[in-house]
């Protein structure tokens, strides 16, 4: 066995899980990064991975690897630099365990994260998220958990993986009603519930009557959803709502645009972005401007402040319905 394989163990055991204490989310994501770099190593090299060695995995390969990903698996630039930066843990832990692959390592390290663009974030206007409310048929089991699960996401904003990692005993009726969940980095946070959710959520709490640990959102065989099962279930009730609202069938729905729509609607609520960030559990406040370039709203009432004298704020109407025949044309 060559130095990579045991230093690839103990980058997990050692330095992830006991010195760090990283989430099961964060072990997911590196293992999954290996397992693709391993395989393409493997395909380049001919060698199991079991018999590559840290200089096999150079900065040529680790560069080919990368194009591959956004070339051949159709990545984002986000995904591929998410890839890199466990690449980069791995050989910042390898650098203080085998000094001798010193070159090797720190061509790796020099490898820069890749710039893309900021695409402006989607969410749900206030009719589109009563549509998709709305959606699941709450007649049925079913029905009523996806109702319960999509009203907690739209109003708090968790994660789709703080969501499933929810208990019973997380959730804290009456008063002060709040949601508890450990979110990015091993932080606890709680979130308050609005009367309506808090209302949802007793409903299904005594209909599912269970132990503190319990999941707070059960699949049919008694476990916790898995977020595959909470995408696929959204994309469901999407499209059911896409036949009452037209506006959700142009929009790809994701467990992280309720997220985004939770941040809307607190910012049209003109709450403030250092709360939001809070509430969101972002790490920085930056995080959170992402909103306020979506805005559209916001910017009109900020292009309304500079108007100059003597004219009328707001938009331009036409003085004339043939006029404005005209400039639809």
């Amino acid at each position: 066995m060559t130095a990579l394989a045991p230093t690839l163990q103990a980058f997990f055991t050692d330095r992830l899980i006991r010195q760090r204490r990283v989430s099961s989310h964060t072990v997911a994501a590196y293992r999954d990064t290996f397992k693709l770099l391993l395989g393409f190593a493997e395909r380049r090299t001919g060698a199991t991975p079991t018999r590559l060695d840290i200089a096999d995995l150079d900065a040529p390969l680790i560069g080919e690897f990368l194009d591959h990903l956004q070339r051949d698996r159709g990545n984002s630039v986000g995904t591929r630099n998410a890839r890199l930066a466990a690449v980069h843990s791995l050989f910042r832990y390898a650098a203080t365990v085998h000094p001798e692959h010193a070159a090797t390592i720190q061509r790796v390290l020099a490898i820069p994260p890749k710039r893309g663009d900021q695409p402006v974030i989607t969410y749900l206007t206030d009719t589109e998220a009563e549509a998709l409310l709305a959606a699941p048929d709450q007649r049925t089991w079913t029905g009523r958990r996806d109702h319960a699960l999509l009203a907690l996401a739209i109003q708090t904003g968790l994660r789709v993986g703080e969501l499933i990692a929810l208990t019973r005993t997380d959730v804290h009726l009456g008063r002060a009603a709040h949601v508890g969940c450990r979110g990015k980095g091993r932080k606890h946070r709680i979130t308050p519930l609005t009367g309506e959710v808090q209302r949802t959520l007793q409903a299904w709490l005594a209909e599912n009557p269970g132990q503190p640990a319990d999941p707070l959102f059960l699949s049919r065989r008694g476990g916790p959803l898995s977020s595959d099962a909470v995408t696929q279930r959204l994309a469901t009730h999407t499209a059911t709502a896409a036949r009452y609202c037209p506006t959700l069938a142009g929009k790809t729905v994701t467990p992280h645009v309720l997220r985004h729509t939770a941040a809307m609607r607190l910012l049209h609520a003109g709450v403030d972005t250092t709360v939001i960030a809070l509430w969101l559990g972002h790490e920085k406040v930056s995080t959170t401007q992402i909103y306020v370039h979506a805005d559209l709203a916001l910017k009109e009432q900020a292009l309304a402040r500079t108007t100059p004298l003597n004219t009328q704020a707001g938009r331009y109407q036409p003085p004339d319905r043939l006029l404005a025949f005209l400039e639809a044309l």
